[in-house]
Order: C-alpha cells, then sequence, then structure tokens
C-alpha cells in the first residue's frame, strides 16, 4: 500500500512540475503571457467583487495589505492533490502599506494534500493580506503558507466580519471559487513565492518586488481594471 503511495505521490509531482515547465516554456519575451495573466486575474477580482451578498466583507478589504489572485489554479490528482498556479498580487505602497494599491507583482503557488482532491479542474484562489508581517513575508521569500505565514479561511458575506480568534491573529484570509460557488478556505501547506522570471518579463526588466511596490516601473495597462476595482471598492465601504 505505502509502495502504491509513493508512486501516486512521485506521478502528482512529476506532473505539477510538468505543467508549470508547460507553461514557463509558453512565456514570450514581450510578457504577453503575464500581461494577460494580470487581465486575468482582474476580471475574476472583479467577479468576486461584484458579488451582492456573498462576497468578502468591506471588514476585510478595509484592513487589507495586499490582495493576491490566483486565476484558475489547476489540480493535478491521482488520489493525491497537487496544484500549480500563477497570478499576480498587489500591496498597498508605503511603509505601513496604507497608500494606493502598486502595481502588480507576479506570483506563484504550488500545493499538495494526501487525498485532497480526485480529478483534475480548475479553481480560482484569492488571498487577502492583513498585516504588515505577512506583507513582507511575501516579497522576497517562498512562503509556506500555515508554517511560515499563518492563514485562515475567510469570511463571507459583506456585513460578516472577521472576528473569530483564528481570523484575527491570521496573516492571510484565504477564499476559493470553482463552478461559481465562493467561499473561505483552507490553504495551509501551499506555498507561495514572487515569480522573478514573470516579473522581469512583464516589466522588461529584471526588478524586485520592492521596487514594484515603490513605483520604479509604471503601472501596466492590463492592470487598470484591477486597481480601479479595488480602490472603489475601498470607497464603496468608506461611505456605508
Amino acid at each position: 500500500m505505502k509502495k502504491g503511495w509513493s508512486v501516486l505521490a512521485l506521478a502528482a509531482l512529476f506532473a505539477a512540475v510538468a505543467l508549470g515547465q508547460s507553461e514557463g516554456q509558453q512565456e514570450e519575451k514581450g510578457g504577453s503571457t503575464e500581461r494577460e495573466r494580470v487581465k486575468e486575474s482582474g476580471q475574476v477580482l472583479k467577479e468576486i467583487l461584484d458579488m451582492p451578498d456573498k462576497g468578502i466583507p468591506k471588514s476585510v478589504l478595509d484592513g487589507s495589505k495586499c490582495v493576491i489572485i490566483l486565476p484558475s489554479v489547476k489540480k493535478v490528482a491521482f488520489g493525491i492533490g497537487a496544484s500549480y498556479g500563477r497570478g499576480v498580487m498587489t500591496c498597498r505602497t508605503g511603509a505601513d502599506y496604507k497608500g494606493p494599491w502598486s502595481a502588480p507583482i507576479m506570483m506563484a503557488s504550488s500545493g499538495g494534500s494526501i487525498g485532497f482532491q480526485i480529478g483534475g479542474q480548475a479553481t480560482d484562489f484569492l488571498i487577502i493580506v492583513m498585516n504588515d508581517g505577512g506583507a513582507r513575508s511575501l516579497l522576497n521569500n517562498k512562503v509556506k503558507l500555515g508554517a511560515d505565514a499563518s492563514v485562515a479561511a475567510g469570511p463571507v458575506g459583506r456585513t460578516a466580519e472577521a472576528s473569530t480568534n483564528a481570523r484575527m491573529q491570521a496573516q492571510m484570509l484565504s477564499y476559493s471559487r470553482s463552478q461559481g460557488v465562493f467561499g473561505g478556505v483552507s490553504l495551509s501547506g501551499s506555498t507561495l513565492r514572487p515569480d522573478s522570471d514573470a516579473n522581469a518579463n512583464l516589466y522588461r526588466q529584471k526588478i524586485k518586488p520592492e521596487e514594484i511596490i515603490a513605483g520604479k516601473v509604471p503601472m501596466p495597462p492590463e492592470a487598470h481594471q484591477l486597481i480601479e476595482d479595488l480602490q472603489k471598492s475601498q470607497s464603496a465601504s468608506a461611505q456605508q
């Protein structure tokens, strides 16, 4: 039985690696793949923010430091769930993360869990970074959620509050959307890291995440919807 699980684990690992390599091979020097990913992330965020009653609570959005969108994260599973995805992160600028939203930072994620899912499907993930420590941890390093940074399933509903002890103490709150169903989900065990190659492709130069947040590169046109929607949600929340 152990041997069977080992074979399945290796198969899932190789499938996830191959998926990542195939995505990397599709990236063009002009950054077209990255620009499309930014647009797709913006569309996913817009659809989630437009959900009337079962979206992200205003208290969560008001307190957020960074927002990470991972559209269509793909899972490959053979009794063992493994996932690999790429997306974007935008953070509030300034030393205290209270300024305007930054240009997007390209991100990569991976993760796997025994028996997590059988069969493959694409899921959108949204991660809200709730404090300065969580934001700083993501700028340079590969972060394992639940170990290097605390994470909890986010509350759902416009009037809901992030009030439980786990949610109040968590550095990040995570959500998923699959087949139109949106809700909080724990991503403990998954990893997140800045995608250095994708950032270089998008901005046509090697650049660090801190430099992107500091405004040392112009905002890509494809990111305008994403940033505008975040600003609108913040303004709407302030008026309520």
